[in-house]
């Protein structure tokens, strides 16, 4: 039992996911008269708002992650072990996990987020994700792979699927995937592809809803789209994508966009740990908490960051799913747990939002802050640049970065257009560890447009 962890004589308190929040907070517990024992499936933290930039070649994976041992080096009360949970067991306060049992006097649950497919089965098996480094270097992989296709086949309809691709989900990671994808069409490929008949690369991006970038200003929203429609991409709001086969995507029973090349960015789901009872989990699988960040029904278990459901006067829907939410619960709980050993009440939680941007290519980029103060264009640019250099964890992280980011700035081209690792989507398995090769065929099937079918959009 307990992973060869060491008993100690102070409480221990056992994180699950080591993302902002969860390294917020054992940084915060540092120094304090407790155990602090990580849980990770991987061995380092990701910056995850630059994933899409390891996706579309702009940065080295290993950029923006960071091994947690090293983040830890020094730390004395801190130990970590690599591995899955299972589930929670609130009656004997352990955790199960792949590599044995744990015990927890404590225990805070900051998971994360999942993609959310919205029960679309041909969506959630089809399609591509960046939730993660794998998830990026996978799409990165296939988008040039597909590239490599198109230059040797002689089916119309096929080379076009291979050269469009769709971006479904209007928030920021779709936008600035979008921006990034239209800048290295027009920069990038020429010089890479002399051979392809780029005007028929079609970039797509698809929101449900009225407006792109929902959470930020209306100014931000104009902005955003007329930054990306200058880039060439087509955006289509109030369209809702029904499904995906044979390399279309369906938003109504006949029409449809012909790609290989779907990108899933539209909506999360909490990354929720079985073993609590269903009256602490919501809809959208977050789970129930406090002021406190206490799970509802337990004294114990705390739950932060995106996986966390904190309902308050100006948020009835819940905190936002953003990483500064994540960072400030992280700090106020390793606050609340120093008071809680010294027998003093906790705190209520108060989110201070210092503002929202996103990025959508170089010198374009939208920023909201507080008192309905906005900006975009280069100034826009260069503070968003400043806030996630400011954010990585590691110094020479920032340093890779920033010389990334300058060479492509004054280059305007990126030398990471790397195939490292062949992607397949056959090798995707599903919960019960079944290959995607039970689902689909190796290749997609290309079939001739019927007459009952409109004719795909190119427009």
């Amino acid at each position: 039992m307990d992973a060869n962890i060491p008993v100690s004589a102070h409480p221990r308190v056992v994180i699950v996911g080591c993302g902002f929040g969860g390294l917020r907070l054992a940084k915060e517990l540092r120094d304090a008269p407790v155990q602090v024992v990580m849980i990770d499936r991987n061995n380092y933290h990701k910056f995850q708002p630059l994933l899409y930039q390891v996706a579309t070649g702009a940065l080295e994976a290993d950029s923006i992650a960071y091994p947690i041992r090293k983040i830890f080096a020094g730390q004395t009360n801190f130990f970590y072990r690599m591995a899955d949970v299972q589930c929670v067991d609130s009656k004997r306060n352990v955790i199960v996990t792949t590599v044995g049992e744990i015990h927890y006097d404590h225990l805070v649950l900051a998971t994360g987020s999942l993609t959310n497919f919205f029960g679309n089965e041909t969506i959630e098996k089809h399609s591509m994700q960046i939730k993660s480094i794998p998830n990026a270097l996978n799409l990165r992989s296939f988008i040039f792979q597909n590239f490599e296709k198109a230059l040797l086949t002689t089916n119309p309809e096929e080379y076009q699927a291979l050269m469009n691709i769709v971006v479904v989900g209007g928030g920021a990671t779709g936008v600035e995937i979008s921006g990034s994808l239209a800048e290295m069409r027009r920069h990038v490929l020429p010089k890479d592809y002399p051979e392809l008949d780029l005007g028929q690369m079609q970039i797509f991006l698809v929101e449900s809803g009225g407006a792109l970038l929902k959470p930020m200003s209306k100014k931000s929203q104009d902005d955003s789209r007329r930054y990306l429609e200058d880039l060439g991409v087509k955006v289509r709001l109030n369209t809702r994508v029904l499904r995906y086969e044979n390399s279309r995507v369906y938003y109504s029973d006949t029409e449809y966009i012909p790609t290989d090349n779907l990108i899933w960015a539209a909506g999360v789901n909490g990354a929720e740990v079985p073993g609590l009872p269903p009256e602490a989990i919501t809809r959208n699988k977050r789970i129930n908490v406090n002021r406190w960040n206490r799970v509802d029904g337990f004294e114990n278990i705390y739950a932060i960051g995106d996986v966390a459901n904190m309902i308050t006067d100006d948020m009835p829907q819940g905190l936002p799913m953003l990483a500064p939410v994540a960072q400030q619960q992280g700090t106020h709980l390793g606050k609340n747990f120093k008071r809680i050993l010294k027998n003093q009440p906790p705190l209520d939680f108060k989110y201070f939002n210092k503002g929202v941007m996103a990025i959508v290519s170089r010198n374009k980029a939208v920023v909201d802050l507080p008192k309905d103060v906005h900006f975009n264009g280069i100034f826009g640019w260069f503070t968003w640049l400043f806030v996630h250099l400011m954010t990585l964890v590691g110094f020479r992280n920032k340093v890779v970065a920033f010389a990334d980011w300058a060479i492509g700035y004054f280059s305007s081209d990126q030398a990471l257009r790397l195939i490292i690792r062949p992607f397949n989507r056959l090798d995707m398995k599903d919960d019960k560890g079944k290959k995607a090769a039970e689902r689909q065929n190796a290749t997609p099937e290309y079939i001739p447009t019927p007459p009952a079918i409109q004719t795909p959009v190119t427009s």
